[in-house]
């Protein structure tokens, strides 16, 4: 008992460099104790990205456990604060669980499908556009899993504008003029081999271009959010956001033509 009152009357430093001399498991549970505040804090600001999958407690649960990880590898002479030193790793652990779920669910066109033919139902039914609430009880679907293949949706909009593109004789891209809506970008990326291909562009991307792509087009966080998720520079953020954009553009035109 009088050992625990000695190290609680440390300070933080104090502790870290005594774990260095002293590796004894009453200094690290102190330590982490002290400490995850840090992993409360992350895992709430990256609550979105993960709450499809598993709740806020497990996520502080396994940041707590990546703290005690990372006092074992905690060199304060090589390494930067500790602080920022556990911030990285955190957010590294949290990206590795959204990792492991796809951000593209199985048969995504077939239950976005089933979500538009639901709006129509319910709008002919109550003569009002019906809210996330309404289509995804009509469907018996949780409204975070409706919420999500909407946003994917709008994502494969939004990047179908930039895509479908041509050249012009100067060898320019420039955008597709068509009257026919089915022709639209919009319509035409909905459909499901086109949908398809984009997964599979967005497959091959690197793994922060990925992310970058799935945080800004399907979770809507802005640059800013998206360089604190990932522990670098907003102008970071912005160029692996236009080197992603570059490359699925290429891999759709040759698709496309």
């Amino acid at each position: 008992m009088q050992q625990l009152e000695l190290l609680k009357e440390k300070t933080n430093e104090e502790l870290l460099d005594l774990y260095q001399e002293d590796k004894r498991l009453e200094i690290k549970q102190e330590l982490t104790l002290r400490y995850l505040y840090i992993a409360k804090a992350i895992a709430i600001q990256m609550h979105n990205l993960y709450a499809d999958f598993m709740q806020i407690e497990d996520v502080i649960n396994e940041g707590a456990i990546a703290i005690m990880k990372g006092i074992e590898r905690y060199d304060p002479v090589c390494d930067n604060k500790f602080e920022t030193f556990i911030s990285k790793r955190i957010r590294g652990m949290i990206i590795d669980i959204i990792r492991k779920n796809d951000w593209m669910p199985r048969n995504y066109y077939k239950q976005y499908q089933a979500i538009e033919n639901a709006r129509q139902s319910l709008t002919r039914l109550s003569g009002h556009s019906p809210s996330d609430e309404e289509i995804a009880g009509y469907l018996k679907m949780e409204v975070k899993k409706c919420q999500r293949l909407q946003r994917i949706s709008t994502m494969m909009n939004v990047l179908s504008l930039d895509m479908v593109t041509s050249r012009d004789d100067e060898g320019q891209s420039v955008q597709i003029p068509s009257n026919d809506t089915s022709a639209q970008p919009e319509t035409a990326f909905m459909k499901g081999e086109t949908v398809q291909v984009l997964t599979e562009a967005i497959g091959k991307l690197k793994e922060k271009e990925r992310m970058v792509i799935s945080l800004y087009y399907v979770e809507e966080l802005n640059m800013t959010q998206i360089a604190q998720v990932l522990g670098v520079s907003e102008p970071r953020i912005s160029q692996i956001h236009s080197s992603a954009i570059s490359k699925l553009k290429l891999y759709m035109n040759k698709y496309l033509y």
